[in-house]
């Protein structure tokens, strides 16, 4: 099912943090592959994919009207656009695909690496956003990407459940970028709160012909507001849904600083990270009754959910606008 790009116009400019993308590329090629969108129900069983069934309307568009007001500083802004050329090695792997969100201030991310998911259908979560292409919602910020999580001016939208309470931003590579295994990573800062549901994570190029859990899913950034110390890493495929926590060492917080998010992926295991400690590996012997989905070339997804039936949803103590900041993202 698409759900219908709603009129930018109707979009509001909301206040912005700054943030950046990239993602360090493994030995292996890539490919340029078409497919679904999705997100899953949590690492607590279903993958972030499930919506992806519940389907919405992706568009490579966006809202020329600029952000306003100051972004403000939170955590580590390292890689601004003044800063000398980061160092993208990882030994053992090249870099195929990145993103360093160094564009203009206030400026969309770049559409030759990133479209949208458009819509308020729940997304097979009952989520209470509604994913725009506007700048008020995704823009690039002091080096990096910002996706911001507001009620501002949502309920000119209509979601499923009527007048949209919130809005937010859902980001892809789908029909852009496309690997099969390697290195994916990306540096990030968290938004937090009762109803908040960032994730980073990966679907199967293969989603628009299969569906979704047959397709797979990578998750290895995500977690809920309220979790806001600890990283949740998991695979989603039939029958099989394995995931494990990385918790933040003295009770720090990932909505305190960038922390930097990764998975390696090889034939028949998959290894997460953050940063650069493993904390969770899975292989194929693993799977049992399951399937094991992941010799495939996968996109990968950015966004920030607000409500649905892993994080419930926002309450009095939430504070808005919430914003996940990505300083980079490589492969």
């Amino acid at each position: 099912m698409h759900l219908p790009t709603v009129p930018t116009d109707l979009l509001p400019a909301l206040a912005l943090t700054f943030l950046a993308v990239a993602c360090g590329a493994s030995a292996a090629g890539s490919s340029n592959a078409d497919g679904g969108a999705g997100l899953s129900p949590g690492p607590d069983g279903g993958g972030l994919g499930d919506d992806a069934a519940a389907g919405g309307d992706a568009t490579s568009g966006g809202d020329s009207s600029a952000p306003k007001g100051d972004a403000g500083a939170r955590g580590d802004a390292s890689q601004g656009p003044a800063d000398a050329a980061p160092d993208t090695s990882v030994a053992g792997y090249t870099l195929t695909w990145s993103d360093e969100f160094n564009g203009a201030d206030g400026s969309p991310p770049d559409p030759a690496k990133w479209t949208y998911d458009v819509g308020g259908s729940g997304w097979g979560n009952q989520e209470l956003e509604y994913y725009t292409s506007a700048l008020a919602n995704s823009h690039q910020q002091g080096g990096h990407l910002v996706i911001t999580a507001t009620p501002d001016g949502a309920s000119a939208l209509q979601c499923s459940y009527g007048a949209c309470a919130y809005t937010s931003a859902r980001l892809k590579t789908e029909g852009l970028f496309a690997q099969q295994y390697g290195r994916f990573e990306a540096r990030a800062q968290m938004p937090f709160g009762q109803g908040l549901w960032p994730a980073i994570w990966m679907l199967g190029a293969n989603i628009g012909a299969v569906g979704w859990p047959a397709c797979g899913e990578i998750d290895f950034l995500e977690t809920i507001g309220t979790d806001i110390s600890n990283n949740h890493g998991s695979l989603h495929a039939p029958s099989y849904d394995p995931t494990a926590t990385y918790p933040l060492p003295g009770a720090q917080k990932y909505s305190d600083a960038f922390h930097t998010f990764a998975v390696e992926w090889d034939p028949g295991e998959v290894r997460f990270y953050v940063d650069d400690q493993l904390y969770e590996t899975r292989d194929q012997s693993g799977v049992g009754a399951g399937t094991w989905e992941f010799d495939q070339p996968f996109f990968l997804i950015i966004n920030v959910a607000v409500g649905g039936k892993w994080p419930g949803s926002p309450d009095g103590t939430t504070s808005f606008p919430q914003t996940l900041e990505v300083d980079w993202v490589r492969v």
